[in-house]
């Protein structure tokens, strides 16, 4: 074994720049461009999927305990249904878009082309290591470029298992894996690329962002934030806790991007809201959570370590209402809710990212959207509520990168939807057609002949010329027509 880590290829500068060229010459070559190639890997994709779902199930348990449902369910199953997507809409993502032309250009058609951007680089994320490093993959190949994969080291099964997968399935000249840390992603960063798709937070995206500046790289940026539930009184209490529960907790124990980060409520209601919580939960993991096999494990001792800090604020460790429970041996945590949290505590000010549900309180519902409003824009809200006023309020008034109402998180697997933030949530978005727009130039295309070629827009200019261009520029067909009998 020692042998062996003394003997991996160190991956460096010189090795980032080698891997580039060599991607770029296969690009050039225009393999990636034909339909016949895309579907190959698409298809590639998804039979590493179906044929190694129990080592990647295995790889996620070792990296974060999930349960082999939520492994299938939120990982495997979704790329699977991604790659379906394209490989059914390849074709049609594909054709060329026909658009109107105007009498300026007649006579005239004009299309729009999708064509790749070239060779780009996905940075992937640990939360949802498997889905998180593939799905941005196939929106790559399905608008035709070259790819490298850079897994996060932080889910270290699952980054070997990905290297080991595409290295025996997918076609080593066009697509690469990439593993290691900080080194090696920042060899990558300095390589030049046609187009960069980050997952992760907003202080590494910054650094990203900088890296692809220095090429004037266009990026996507898969980042998160604050996300909000509001709670209204007159609802379904029981579904609507299920709901947060399942958004909450039953996302990888609250370390997901779209997971709710916080509630608020009227005072009034939140007692109620509260105990239903409670009930909800000790039905969904029991009364020893920590020993539930439904729950994964928080990430590394690090991120432990953060969540604790975040729950023993002076500011917050009097507000548990439920919940609270910790085992650092077995980084576990259970989940926990705390009520009447101050706006200027700890657990307020960052991105919680794990199984903390803090509960803010108001006395009237609609004070809640100044609440959100007043915070960076997040990657999701959500609302619960029967009235038809406040869904219209919430949607017109609440920025962020999705909105759900009457649930919670499962706008994710809509694929007609864009999936991405905006502002510091996020720049860009992908998921179906919106992934292959992502890695694809939109190439303007104006077809003429030489038929119809008009002396008026050649010098000498003249009055008439001028008074007919303008006609032409600005005005419709009666302008036009007036400008030839030399009236204005």
């Amino acid at each position: 074994m020692a042998s062996s880590k003394l003997n991996k290829k160190v991956f460096d500068l010189k090795e980032a720049s080698t891997t580039v060229k060599d991607l770029r010459i296969t690009f050039d070559s225009g393999k990636t461009r034909s339909y016949e190639w895309k579907v190959s890997q698409l298809k590639a994709l998804l039979e590493l999927t179906e044929k190694h779902e129990k080592e990647i199930v295995e790889a996620l348990y070792s990296d974060l305990s999930k349960s082999e449902a939520e492994s299938f369910i939120q990982e495997v199953g979704m790329l699977k249904n991604s790659c379906k997507t394209a490989l059914k809409e390849l074709k049609h993502w594909m054709a060329p878009e026909k658009v109107k032309t105007s009498i300026t250009t007649f006579p005239s058609s004009a299309e729009i082309v999708s064509e790749p951007f070239g060779v780009v680089l996905v940075i992937s994320a640990w939360n949802y290591p498997f889905l998180l490093s593939l799905d941005p993959v196939i929106g790559a190949i399905a608008a035709g470029n070259a790819v490298v994969l850079k897994p996060s080291e932080i889910a270290p099964a699952t980054s070997s298992l990905l290297a080991k997968l595409l290295g025996e399935y997918m076609d080593n000249s066009s697509i690469r894996v990439v593993e290691g840390a900080v080194d090696e992603t920042s060899a990558l960063l300095q390589q030049k690329w046609d187009k960069i798709f980050y997952t992760g937070n907003g202080r590494v995206a910054r650094i990203v962002m900088a890296a692809a500046a220095k090429h004037l790289t266009p990026v996507v940026l898969e980042l998160g934030g604050k996300s909000p539930v509001v709670v209204d009184s007159n609802i379904n209490l029981q579904v609507a806790a299920r709901r947060i529960i399942a958004g909450k907790w039953g996302c990888n124990n609250g370390q997901a991007c779209i997971s709710p980060d916080y509630i608020i409520t009227t005072k009034d209601y939140a007692p109620k809201l509260v105990d239903a919580l409670k009930t909800e939960l000790e039905q969904f993991y029991g009364k020893n959570p920590l020993e539930s096999k439904d729950l994964s494990r928080i990430v590394n001792s690090n991120h432990f370590d953060r969540l604790i800090r975040l729950l023993d604020d002076d500011k917050v460790s009097g507000k548990i209402v439920h919940g609270g429970e910790k085992d650092k041996s077995k980084l576990r945590i259970s989940p926990t809710v705390l009520l009447d949290v101050p706006r200027d505590s700890l657990i307020m000010s960052e991105e919680i990212f794990g199984p903390l549900l803090p509960i803010i309180t108001v006395d009237k519902l609609d004070e809640s959207f100044d609440v959100i409003n007043s915070a960076p824009k997040p990657l999701a809200a959500y609302i619960f509520t029967n009235n038809n006023k406040l869904k219209e309020q919430f949607v017109k008034t609440v920025s962020a990168g999705g909105l759900v109402i009457d649930d919670t998180t499962i706008h994710l697997a809509v694929h007609t939807l864009p999936f991405g933030g905006v502002g510091e949530s996020g720049v860009g978005a992908y998921h179906g057609k919106f992934s292959f727009d992502a890695f694809s130039h939109k190439k303007a295309v104006l077809y003429r002949s030489f038929f119809g070629d008009a002396s008026i827009r050649y010098p000498p200019y003249t009055s008439t010329k001028t008074r007919l261009m303008k006609a032409l520029m600005g005005g419709g067909f009666l302008a036009i027509i007036r400008a030839l009998f030399g009236r204005s």
